[in-house]
């Protein structure tokens, strides 16, 4: 038996990249990993530390495509005979396992938050508020894994690298321009995020926000309305219609906490609001409430995070 990863290394390896590819060391298979983006073969080598026996990269295509995409890794998982395909829940993931499921006849469980125990694989249901156990009897089956839902263990050395022809066809989409998101850490992959909502009363005051976000190494996130209204700019949203997230620590101030934010944060490992309404129903959500003024609570917060870091 074999699993074969999917990983997009257009931007180098990213964290979900090697995530998926020591979750697929974990299945207890061989694990190839099949990738199209422009990686040189040194860095693509590395995804051997976490587990991968091997990589195979086709650099015909961009990934930009689903149904190409959706071709190249048909081809490859018959090419190695593989039994399990991984990919990162993501935007490809999303576009791309429903049609992978469709042509290999492979059953599909999305948004997989651990290893599975047999046949049966544990994800997040109800918008994260709870739990449920898929099982899966097809013969070839695909798991999109959420980020930070494991963290990536290096167990190995370098892998071989070969160029791969996945059969791509033509190409239905052409990439225009690509925008980069702003900002050190991207929202996905960060293990910690502090983030605001219309509380802070204008984005004049976002200063605060962001020199804790500095503080503790965190990327900043805000609620919809504030990017609605332009305050922040919409890659920075989260919630159920904005960027999902699983951190270890999330920290909230001034943001009410309605259910279509809960629905996008709280697979946090750990939430703290920071609130004047004691009403707010993100205090039901939350690990640690502050009851206080998000002007006096956060610049007292940035000064004992840099008061204990000197002194540590």
């Amino acid at each position: 038996m074999s699993t074969l990863v999917y990983i997009n290394s257009r931007n180098g390896l990213a964290k979900n990249a090697l995530e998926a590819v020591t979750y697929g060391k974990k299945l207890g298979n061989e694990v190839t990993v099949i990738t199209t983006g422009s990686a040189d073969d040194v860095t693509l080598a590395k995804l051997g530390e976490y587990g991968a026996s091997k990589v195979l990269v086709d650099k015909s295509v961009s990934g930009d495509d689903s149904q190409q995409l959706t071709r190249v890794i048909a081809t490859a998982a018959q090419a190695v005979g593989a039994t399990t395909i991984v990919f990162s829940h993501d935007l490809t993931a999303k576009a791309v396992a429903p049609r992978l499921s469709v042509r290999l006849k492979a059953g599909l469980i999305s948004g997989a938050i651990a290893v599975p125990e047999g046949d049966t694989v544990k994800v997040n249901v109800f918008s994260g508020k709870a739990f449920g156990n898929v099982k899966v009897t097809s013969a070839v089956k695909i798991i999109s894994l959420l980020p930070n839902s494991i963290q990536p263990e290096q167990n190995g050395s370098a892998c071989p690298v070969e160029s791969f022809n996945g059969n791509a066809g033509d190409a239905r989409v052409k990439l225009l321009d690509t925008k980069v998101p702003e900002g050190e850490i991207p929202l996905p992959e960060a293990e910690l995020v502090v983030s605001a909502g219309r509380g802070l009363k204008g984005p004049e005051n976002w200063g605060m926000v962001e020199d804790l976000a500095k503080v503790l190494g965190a990327a900043t996130a805000c609620s919809r309305p504030v990017a609605d209204i332009g305050w922040r700019p919409h890659h920075e949203h989260v919630g159920q219609t904005g960027v999902a997230i699983r951190p270890n620590l999330y920290i909230a101030a001034g943001i009410s906490g309605a259910i279509q934010h809960l629905a996008g944060v709280n697979g946090s490992k750990v939430i703290v609001v920071i609130n004047t309404d004691a009403e707010a129903p993100f205090f039901k959500a939350a690990d640690y409430g502050i009851l206080g003024d998000a002007f006096e609570v956060l610049p007292r917060l940035t000064e004992a995070i840099k008061k204990f870091k000197s002194s540590n």
